[in-house]
């Protein structure tokens, strides 16, 4: 959150806005400096989990059509944003796109002054872009994950990466800030991504948010997740060849520093508080273990302490940014001159790894999908949801 200062040495740590950074480094020192433990920093908010991709690595499109149908309405979705104070709003999905009223729930929240990115696979961006504007408060972030070959077959579906990029040169030239998303698996190589990173800087992207793909378990492709050494072994390698390049990640230093294996860090799961078309969903963005009816009720009766790695064996091999970028943020206000130092000098990428979590203690998996998936469609078909499917669709 505090911008570091240049160093042609490093992988750039950041790119984001300094008016954005400013705000979200005051709000973040305000939540720290009076003693809140439970604070957001960004909003997850699913308005549909509908998608035209069907990406094998995806836990998130294994529902049943009355579910893939459901939307969070324009009111909905401005409530929940108004009851929660995170500075940032991310539209995640499913693809946001698909739902008729994003462009209405983006200006809502543009009005609240909240730093708004809408992910999407840019399918629809064309067809789209003319309902957006042109915002400091607003980012498109496209869903990028390597070169042609590599994001074809993370998306099941080949010409996506080219339809990606005309999008991206698109949205550029109405002049929209513009990041990507970038998801690794097993299979990536260090040395395509980097000329991937490279390309990225050609085409004007200003951001780019990694991430080490989280093992849904029910994803079509379980084959091709990274457990805990294999994410660390690959982005030190990747942050070795980005030496000098100045790459622009959007996440902070330390966080970066973590992926890399030099930080021994635990999940802080209310950092990025979830609501999709269920609720508030507990405990995270990326495990869905029940739901809160509001943001103050998912804050207050979670039992935070239950999960974590080497709490829960569902979150053993996790490193996602949305469960620990927040503990990295916390990291560097506690530690401001280790933050510094990161930042600077880049990620270390040789010699020992900081000691990771150990897992002897956790708590085995619970299989409760099907039995949230019979409440969760109760409590649709109770509040009336699945009459107004084509309304809202």
């Amino acid at each position: 959150m505090i911008r570091p200062p240049i160093s042609k040495h490093r992988v750039k740590p950041v790119s984001v806005p300094l008016h954005q950074t400013l705000r979200i480094g005051l709000y973040v020192m305000r939540q720290h400096f009076s003693g809140v433990k439970h604070y957001p920093l960004v909003l997850m908010m699913e308005p549909l989990f509908r998608c035209n991709l069907t990406c094998a690595g995806c836990g998130k499109i294994d529902y049943p059509d009355s579910i893939l149908n459901s939307r969070i309405s324009v009111e909905e979705a401005l409530a929940s944003i108004d009851e929660c104070p995170a500075p940032v709003v991310v539209m995640a999905g499913g693809e946001p796109l698909l739902h008729r009223e994003m462009d209405q729930i983006v200006k809502g929240a543009i009005a609240r002054k909240k730093f708004v990115y809408l992910c999407t696979n840019a399918l629809l961006l064309e067809k789209k872009i003319d309902l957006y504007e042109p915002n400091p408060y607003f980012t498109w972030t496209v869903h990028l994950d390597g070169n042609r070959e590599d994001h074809d077959r993370a998306v099941s579906r080949d010409g996506t990466f080219d339809q990606a990029v005309a999008a991206i040169k698109l949205a550029k030239s109405k002049g929209f800030r513009v990041n990507i998303n970038c998801t690794l698996f097993n299979n990536a190589d260090a040395g395509r991504m980097a000329e991937f990173f490279d390309f990225t800087q050609s085409i004007g992207v200003e951001g780019i948010t990694l991430s080490p793909g989280y093992a849904y378990e029910r994803a079509p492709d379980g084959e091709h997740f990274l457990n805990r050494r294999a994410t660390k072994d690959l982005f030190r390698k990747l942050f070795s060849l980005g030496k000098g390049k100045n790459w622009a990640f959007t996440q902070s230093s330390l966080f970066l520093d973590f992926l890399a294996g030099n930080q021994t860090y635990q999940c802080t799961p209310w950092g990025n508080p979830t609501r999709n078309v269920f609720g508030w969903q507990r405990p995270c963005y990326l495990l869905g273990e029940g739901y809160a009816k509001s943001y103050k009720e998912l804050m207050d009766e979670t039992d935070w302490e239950s999960y974590g790695t080497g709490k829960y064996e569902k979150c053993a091999d996790c490193m996602v940014h949305s469960g620990y970028e927040a503990t990295a943020v916390t990291d560097t206000l506690n530690n401001p001159l280790k933050a510094a130092l990161v930042a600077l000098r880049g990620p270390k990428t040789e010699g020992p790894m900081a000691p990771d979590l150990p897992l002897d203690k956790q708590r085995p998996a619970i299989n409760n999908y099907d039995q949230l998936l019979a409440q969760n469609l109760e409590t649709l078909q109770t509040e009336g949801r699945t009459n107004n499917l084509k309304r809202m669709s």
